[in-house]
Formats: C-alpha cells, sequence, structure tokens
C-alpha cells in the first residue's frame, strides 16, 4: 500500500485528474467503477478507527462468518451452516471449503480463531469489544477450533443478537483476516480478506483503489445484502473523496464519477440532464420527533398524545422528502423482514382529538423548546418548522432552537431537552432500534423510552430467536409505543443514488451502505 501523501487536493483537481486518466488510458481506464463519498476513510482496519465511510469500504475487501442479507437478518457467509445448541449457548459453524484470502492462502479455523483473538485482544480496540466481554449483551466464553473446518463459541446466555451484532458493519462484520495483515510487532499494516476486491491504494484525502479478486468464491445466486452473489464485475473499483455537491454533480455529468449519492432535492435535475438515471430505496436510517417524558410538562402522556394527534405525519413527509418518502411510526424499519399490518398502524391526525387531550392534560400555554439543526444530511430543521405550526395550532405553544449538531448531540445524550427533532442512523435488528431509545434514564440520560414494560419486551427479544416469538414482541412494542408516544417516528430516509448510464446493476438497500459487487460498466 501506497503511504498516505500530505498534500493540497481540491475536489475539482481530482475530478480533472480522473477524467484526464480514462481519456489516456483508453479501455482500461473504462472498466473502472468510480464512487464518489463525501468524506475520506479513517483507516482501513476494519472495525476499529472507523466511521460509517469506512465500515462502507471495508465490506468490499473483507468478510465475516456471517453477513446481513436484504432483510437485515444475519445469514451466513464465509460459514457454510451455523448450528445453536438447544439452549442457545453453543454456535458452530461449519465453514465453506476452498475460500482463500487475498495473498492465495486458504482460510481454515485456524484463521478464523486468530482473527477472533486480535478482536478481544484489548491493544487492538476494536469497536465492539465490549459487546461480546460481558459488557454488553452476551459474554463469549470459549473460542475454539476443533478442526479446520469448524469453530465454536460459547456465550453465557441465549442472545437473539449474537449473530447480527457479529455482523454488524461498525463491527467491521468481525472481518476473518489472514495473519498477514499485521506485521510482527502486531501492528496493522492492511487488510487481507477474503472480499470480492482487494486493497490497492489509499492516497489519504484523495481515494481509495482496488482490483478485482480473481480467486473470489461469491456464493449462489442474485445480490442479497452483504451475502449471496458477490461478483467483482470490474477490473478496479475507485472509491474517490468528494465532498462538495456542485462537485459531485459536475464529475457525474462529466463521466469522471460513475455512482453518487444524492439528496431529494436533486433528483429532477439530474434526470432532466438525461445524462444519468437515477434509483432509490428505503433505509433503516430513522427521522423521529423524540419527547423528554421526565419534563415536568411532557411527562403528561395526554400531552404527549396531544402532540402525536396534532402532526400530520403524511404532509410532514410529503415536505420534507420531496414527496418520495413513506410515512412510518414505528421503529421497525419499514424494509425489515419484521415488518407487518402491525407496525402499518400508526398515529392518526386528529385536529379536535389533540385539542381535547390538552384541555384534559390541564396544559395553559406553557412555553415547550424543541431543539433542532440545519444539518444538510438530515431533515430537521424543515421538520422542527412544520410540526411547529401544526403544534401551534391547535394552541401548544413551541418554540424551535436552532443550535449546532454537536451542541443538540451532547444535549440529546445529557437529556437535556424538551423536544427535539432528531435523527438515529440504521440500525437493521429492530432490537437493535429499539435498544437506542428504551432503558432506564437515570443510568443513561440519552435514553428516550423509561418504560419497565417496554425494557422487559426488548429484555425477551434479545433472548428469542425464534422469528414467530419475537414479531409478537416487537408487535407488542410498537403498540406501546403509539400509546405512551415517547418519541413519534415520522419515516425511514430514502437513499438516492445517481448513475453513470454506462453503469448496471447497481441499487441502494435499506442498510444505507453501498454494495458495488455484481455492478458492471458498459
Amino acid at each position: 500500500m501506497t503511504p498516505n501523501r500530505l498534500r493540497p487536493t481540491t475536489p475539482a483537481r481530482l475530478l480533472a485528474a480522473a477524467a484526464l486518466g480514462a481519456a489516456a488510458a483508453g479501455g482500461a481506464a473504462a472498466q473502472t467503477l468510480t464512487y464518489a463519498m463525501n468524506q475520506d476513510i479513517r483507516s482501513t482496519n476494519p472495525g476499529v478507527n472507523r466511521d460509517g465511510n469506512t465500515d462502507a469500504v471495508a465490506q468490499h475487501m473483507v468478510e465475516g462468518l456471517v453477513g446481513y442479507d436484504a432483510k437485515g437478518v444475519a445469514a451466513p457467509m464465509l460459514a457454510r451452516s451455523v448450528q445453536v445448541s438447544p439452549d442457545g449457548r453453543t454456535y458452530t459453524f461449519k465453514l465453506r471449503k476452498g475460500v482463500k484470502f487475498h495473498n492465495g492462502a486458504e482460510m481454515t479455523s485456524a484463521d478464523v480463531l486468530w482473527s477472533w483473538n486480535r478482536y478481544m485482544d484489548p491493544r487492538t480496540q476494536w469497536r465492539c469489544t465490549s459487546e461480546f466481554d460481558g459488557r454488553g449483551a452476551v459474554k463469549v466464553e470459549k473460542a475454539e477450533a476443533p478442526d479446520a473446518e469448524t469453530f465454536v463459541m460459547v456465550i453465557d446466555k441465549p442472545s437473539a443478537l449474537f449473530l447480527a451484532t457479529l455482523a454488524r458493519f461498525d463491527c467491521g462484520s468481525t472481518a476473518v483476516l489472514h495473519k498477514d495483515s499485521v506485521g510482527a510487532d502486531g501492528a496493522w499494516i492492511k487488510p487481507v480478506g477474503t472480499g470480492p476486491f482487494k486493497l490497492e491504494e489509499w492516497r489519504r484525502g484523495e481515494f481509495v483503489t482496488m482490483s478485482r479478486f480473481a480467486a473470489y468464491q461469491p456464493l449462489p445466486g442474485p445480490p442479497n445484502g452483504t451475502v449471496g452473489g458477490k461478483r467483482p464485475l470490474v477490473p478496479t473499483l475507485r472509491f474517490l473523496h468528494v465532498p462538495d455537491a456542485a462537485t459531485v454533480k459536475a464529475g457525474l455529468l462529466s463521466g469522471a464519477i460513475d455512482i453518487a449519492d444524492i439528496d431529494a432535492s436533486q433528483v429532477n435535475e439530474l434526470k432532466a440532464t438525461g445524462k444519468v438515471s437515477v434509483v432509490s430505496g428505503p433505509t433503516a436510517q430513522m427521522h423521529t420527533i423524540i419527547l423528554q417524558t421526565k419534563d415536568p410538562l411532557l411527562a403528561s402522556k395526554p400531552l404527549r398524545q396531544a402532540i402525536a394527534a396534532a402532526l400530520d405525519t403524511a404532509q410532514i413527509v410529503q415536505a420534507v422528502s420531496d414527496g418520495l418518502g413513506v410515512p412510518n411510526n414505528s421503529v421497525v424499519p419499514s424494509a425489515s423482514a419484521y415488518y407487518t399490518a402491525v407496525q402499518k398502524q400508526g398515529f392518526k391526525h386528529d385536529v379536535e382529538k389533540a385539542r381535547r387531550l390538552l384541555r384534559e392534560a390541564g396544559y395553559k400555554g406553557e412555553p415547550i423548546r424543541m431543539l433542532t439543526n440545519k444539518r444538510p444530511i438530515v431533515p430537521s430543521f424543515e421538520v422542527s418548522v412544520i410540526a411547529q405550526a401544526m403544534l401551534q395550532a391547535v394552541g401548544l405553544n413551541v418554540e424551535i432552537e436552532n443550535i449546532e449538531w454537536a451542541t443538540q448531540l451532547e444535549r440529546y445524550q445529557k437529556g437535556n431537552y424538551q423536544m427535539q427533532s432528531f435523527s438515529y442512523s440504521a440500525r437493521l435488528d429492530p432490537a437493535l432500534g429499539y435498544e437506542a431509545i428504551v432503558g432506564p434514564k437515570a443510568k443513561q440520560p440519552r435514553k428516550v423510552w423509561d418504560s419497565p414494560q417496554a425494557q422487559a419486551l426488548l429484555d425477551k427479544a434479545t433472548e428469542v430467536t425464534a422469528p414467530a416469538e419475537r414479531q409478537k414482541l416487537f408487535d407488542e412494542l410498537h403498540r406501546l409505543q403509539i400509546d405512551e408516544v415517547p418519541i413519534i417516528v415520522l419515516y425511514n430516509n430514502v437513499d438516492f443514488s445517481a448513475l453513470a448510464r454506462r453503469v448496471k446493476g447497481y441499487a441502494p438497500w435499506f442498510a444505507s451502505t453501498p454494495r458495488l459487487w455484481e455492478v458492471s460498466v458498459q
């Protein structure tokens, strides 16, 4: 890997270089698929020094025993099968045969064990150590490799989230790596994984380039989340750092960029050029209004119910998403396998009911402050303005306080607010979505829903593994949320991607990360 070079760079220069390179190199450069990302990665070390972009890039180079399917359910990846003991504590992974690392070595259970031990070593500083050492949902009591094709893990108690946590993007998918990924002193060098692409160069602040791994053995079938078909169909893959939206647009129209995420306001404009196509899909990201149930005013359930009845969710979503979003009042994402007719039953807009509930709550016009921010990547400010008008229309004295995102996040973490227009990042398993909001405020002030009943339901949902049993628990949690109104989920974000006409096979999915395998250029 070429050392990082610190030198001045601009998005315009990068696009010019990409376009000139394509013209000079002809057919070879024409087979490079270029994806624009809004910020550089933090490292190439999966699940360690990371952020969302780092996770997305790593997914193309490394794989874990399990991954997420298209509905957000953990499924075998490097494991060909997963067997769980009757007591729910022992997981036996049978490994796929013939899987190769990027250095040509064949993967065995010894590599899985080495990777696991490295992750759990405190010196690695793995993001997810606390998820598996007893501080989180489970403690892994034993990990062993009884033979070359078998890996066994024993946890301290049954957990429906064990496999889903192994697959998490922020955990680097608990990637199985070859020892060549680190030096003799254990220091990180580069990922020697099993993914469809292998790292060629990371030039900090500019780009990450990968090449097709010719020995990659994909699972059969079409693309399916991060499992299923994952053929590398282009010789070269490039993630280009382009933070400026205008430069992204210029790159798409000039041909220097093949794929870029765009916001809803750009869709019609780019379509009208005739030079790009636009594809979209719902994600698990939630846009919400959260209510502080410990606040003297908002501790009143009738008052919170009045707020929910006063809001026309459909109208809000229509306005802030340019008509492209779909209302969803449930914590369960609309694209989830657990999203059913129950989750479709949400809040009902009823102005007269809102006014009646305000009288019942004894509300006398006390001010309620709603925090918001103007980050361009979320609709927080637009939501707050529309919601304020609807709430004022029924007699609620709601004031907007627009603050910097860092300050708003700090106040969220401390529980220091009455209301917030707030967005949550994607969590694919519904239990993880509920975990983000349910919990005791005395111990974790950031928690939104401090309810013993909700906590008991969530605890069960993290333990039982049968889908039918989990569905019943998520249904109960949804009904309780709609009744108690600690949070008003508005909708799941819709991702939009602009594609050069030569790109074939690309589609967003609800994890909100790019998947550039099974994508070709013509």
